[in-house]
């Protein structure tokens, strides 16, 4: 398999600093996966997560013209597709959405109305 973007690889960690881990790859190319890369929680310290000889699977996130490889762990993890909306229920909310609105306004009618005659203004009656 070549080393092309999107792609997934499995390598073996060959050397971890505090910014990142190195993999090395197939045919002997190395590529390396940021800290930022690692995990989807923070990483303080990659070496809670990842040790020198570790097997991993990286996803290839880009390829310098300079033949620096990029990689992911976090981005490699198969995780199951969010549910998308039913149009159903995104109608539902949508009516209930437009009568609170109308309510909300009906209300805030009434209420001006009322407190207006209280305070005498705008052609409200004095007697």
């Amino acid at each position: 398999m070549s080393i092309e973007v999107g792609s997934k690889l499995q390598g073996k960690v060959t050397g971890i600093t505090n910014f990142g881990a190195f993999v090395e790859l197939e045919k002997g190319k190395t590529g390396l996966v940021h800290i930022s890369e690692v995990a989807d929680n923070y990483v303080k310290d990659i070496n809670d997560h990842l040790k020198v000889g570790d097997e991993v699977e990286v996803k290839v996130i880009n390829v310098e013209k300079d033949g620096k490889i990029g990689l992911s762990i976090k981005k490699a993890k198969d995780r199951p597709a969010r549910p998308k909306v039913k149009k159903e229920r995104q109608e539902n909310f949508e009516a209930k959405m437009s009568r609170f609105l109308k309510d909300s306004e009906d209300r805030l009618a009434s209420l001006k109305k009322h407190t207006e005659s209280k305070r005498g203004g705008r052609g409200a009656k004095r007697g």
